[in-house]
């Protein structure tokens, strides 16, 4: 059965709790990575969201991310395979309190660049993180069920948001 699509109230301690996973994280990967980023709502003081943890970790190249599933894997994370463009891969752990959900991407990635410019309007700009709150709670309800349903609902707000926010630099 498909899992519930759940929005919670922000959390003051998801930011310690993405401090804690970016440690395991580079420890676990070691000296490859470029940067550990904590990305999505969670990310965004005050937003509500999906009590998951969303981290972008950044590798040198393609290569480097290859070699670096099976260490993940091997740490407990679930291999979500190949999402959202060429060379970013997801894993997810739900054992863990909040779940996360990690995407190993090499750098330069443009998928990652848009989950910065979006997390970073977002927080530089409330009022659009009102709107994207609303629009987060109404779809969790339209598409309780379906959270590709619900991520691909999503995408028109994120990406005008995005386009805004790279006009505006």
């Amino acid at each position: 059965m498909a899992e519930r699509v759940e929005i919670a109230t922000y959390d003051k301690q998801w930011p310690g709790h993405f401090r804690d996973i970016a440690a395991s994280l580079q420890a676990l990967i070691g000296l490859e990575v470029i940067a550990i980023d904590h990305i999505g709502s969670t990310a965004v003081p005050g937003l509500s969201a999906k009590p998951l943890i969303d981290i972008d970790v950044t590798l040198p190249s393609p290569e480097h991310v290859l070699a670096a599933i099976s260490t993940m894997e091997d740490a407990g994370y679930e291999n979500r395979g190949n999402r959202y463009e060429r060379d970013v891969y997801a894993f997810l752990m739900t054992s863990t309190n909040p779940k996360r959900r990690v995407y190993l991407l090499p750098q330069g990635n443009e998928t990652h660049q848009k989950r910065i410019i979006f997390r970073d309007y977002l927080i530089a700009h409330p009022q659009i993180m009102a709107e994207y709150s609303a629009l987060k709670q109404k779809l969790a309800r339209e598409y309780a069920y379906d959270g590709d349903g619900y991520t691909r609902a999503k995408a028109d707000f994120v990406n005008r948001v995005v386009a805004t926010a790279r006009s505006t630099r």
